[in-house]
Parts: C-alpha cells; structure tokens; sequence
C-alpha cells in the first residue's frame, strides 16, 4: 500500500468523485489534488479526508498549492480543461484545452516522470493525442478514459432492458468519446450469456441510441456533466493498474498498425496492468462496423489536423 500515490489534476466535480472513490475503495495510499483554484482543492480534499475514517484502509488526502506536490506519483489523472460554450468554435475549445495539456503535461513530467497518465479531458481522443506528442513515452503509459465510462453506461442500459444480471452485465464500446462512438452489442452480455439471444433488434437499437446520448441525458436534468459514473470509472482502472489485475477495459490509446490505423488515439479494448496499456486486443470486425470505426479515427484526426494547422505542435 505504502508508495501508491495518485495525482488528480483538475478538483472539479468529476476529479474529486474520483479522489472520493479511492478513498472509499482503499485503492491507494495517498491522493493529491492539485487545481487552479486552490482553495476549492483544500475545501475537497478536507471533506474526502474527513470521510475516511469509515473506509476500508486508510487513505491520506491532501491539496497542493502548486504543481510541484505532484512530486513522486505512479498514476496521474487529468481532468482539467473548459467545457465548449455557445460562442466558441470546436477550433476555439480545441486550442484552449491544448494549451491547458500542455502546461500540466510539462509539470507531470517535471515531477512525476515515471508516472502512467490517464487522461480524462475532453475532447477526450483529441487530447490523449496530445499526451504522446508532448512527453514522447511510451504509448502504454499513456491512457484516455472513455469506454470505462461509456460501456457502464451501456450496461445500464441492457440491464434496463433485461432486468436482471445487475454487476454480471459486459458491454463493449469502441471508437471515439462523442457521437461515433461504437456500441457492440454483439460482443456484449449478461452472466455469460450472449445479448442477442436475450433481447431484439429493436432493443439493441434502443441501447445503442440511449448509450451515445447518455452524457447529453445527464446534462438535460442537472445543467452540467455526469461525475459519479466518471468518477467511478476512473477509480476502477487506476485500480486495475496498481493492482496490476490485468482487466480488459476499452480506452483510448495510440495506435501503431493495430486495426489498421497508426499516430492516432481511439478507443479499443486493451489489457491494463502495472504497466499501463499492457495489451491492445485486437477484435475482428465485420464490414459495417470496420466503416463506422473509420469514421471515428476520422473525426479524432479533424480536431487533430485543426490544432496542426494552429501550429500547437510547432
């Protein structure tokens, strides 16, 4: 348990969900929160410590002012960035994140250079690209957290549907974090069973369409993204990497020939485990969904090519 510190880079709603979830589950040893607006870090990190004492194991919270407490972490989660607002262009929300990785990025390296980052930022494909290009490590160390989060949401929905098999329920999503994500039903299932042979077509249809529009949902009824799915999300896989417990998760990661496609981060099931990104797993796809993952890359390598022409990577 002692050396297991995770930094979390950004206190808002979703980042102190996730310090919460640690905290609760024990995963790790310490967790440091570091935010621009310091305060709110100390204000969240008091109330998660506080609650601690009815955990599991013990878990140290703290706030840093600056990002040198990031010192000596194993597992970094950046969840800072600006949410898109009406008067800005994709461009605009695209450089602006860009230029929050960057800075942050630079001081994980500073500080924490032997540390695996899971990249939580929207857009989320976009800037896990952004990652490999500014530290130039190894791809395995380097994760975006999106199918944790949207095959939970799919599950939610099967179960939905079924009405039983709650926590038995796999779902599989590939492709980017936004609207050409790619449910699989066909690969999904409920305590071991094959989905398709539990529900209709109909259903499935209905379980693709409410997965792609479940954080939209959220922000219909509370004014603002989802956090306690997100939250959970990531605490599940800094956990399958401090325990090196080898779970297979759906992330975005760098490919490098691997379905095709190479300098480019999108979601596929991967193996993680002490080292990160251990195994990408490569699933054979049928024609239709080989078209529907092509226009995914491609959609993450628009906003690629829009911070390329900004000259970000200059």
């Amino acid at each position: 348990m002692v050396g297991r510190k995770v930094g979390i880079v950004g206190a808002g709603f979703v980042g102190a969900t996730a310090a919460y979830s640690l905290a609760m589950m024990g995963t790790c040893h310490e967790v440091v929160l570091y935010d621009i607006a310091p305060d709110v870090a100390k204000g969240k990190a008091l109330d998660i410590g506080q609650s601690t004492n009815y955990s599991r194991h013990s878990t140290i919270v703290t706030a840093v002012e600056d990002a040198s407490g990031l010192v000596g972490c194993d597992i970094v989660v950046i969840t800072a960035g600006v949410p898109r607002r009406s008067e800005m262009t994709r461009a605009d929300l695209l450089m602006i994140n860009a230029k929050i990785m960057k800075d942050v990025v630079g001081n994980i390296q500073k500080y924490s250079p032997d540390a695996i980052i899971l990249c939580v930022s929207n857009p989320l494909d976009v800037m896990s690209y952004v990652i490999h290009k500014m530290t130039g490590w190894d791809r395995k160390r380097i994760i975006g957290m999106a199918g944790a989060l949207d095959g939970s949401r799919m599950a939610y929905q099967i179960h939905q549907k079924v009405g039983y098999g709650s926590g038995q329920t796999r779902a599989m999503i590939i492709g980017d974090h936004g609207q050409h994500m790619i449910p699989m039903p066909e690969t999904s299932s409920v305590g071991g069973v094959p989905l398709n042979q539990l529900i209709s077509q109909k259903d499935m249809e209905d379980i693709i369409a409410r997965t792609k529009e479940g954080g939209a949902e959220i922000v219909k009824y509370l004014g603002t993204s989802a956090y306690y799915a997100p939250g959970r999300a990531i605490s599940v896989m800094v956990e399958a990497i401090l325990d090196d417990s080898k779970i297979v998760m759906p992330s975005s990661v760098l490919l490098d020939g691997e379905y095709g496609y190479s300098d480019v981060t999108v979601g596929v099931p991967v193996v993680l485990g002490s080292q990160g990104v251990e195994e990408i797993i490569e699933l054979e796809l049928d024609e239709p969904t080989k078209e529907k993952f092509a226009r995914s890359v491609a959609s993450i390598r628009e906003g690629i090519e829009i911070l390329e022409s900004n000259g970000f990577f200059a």
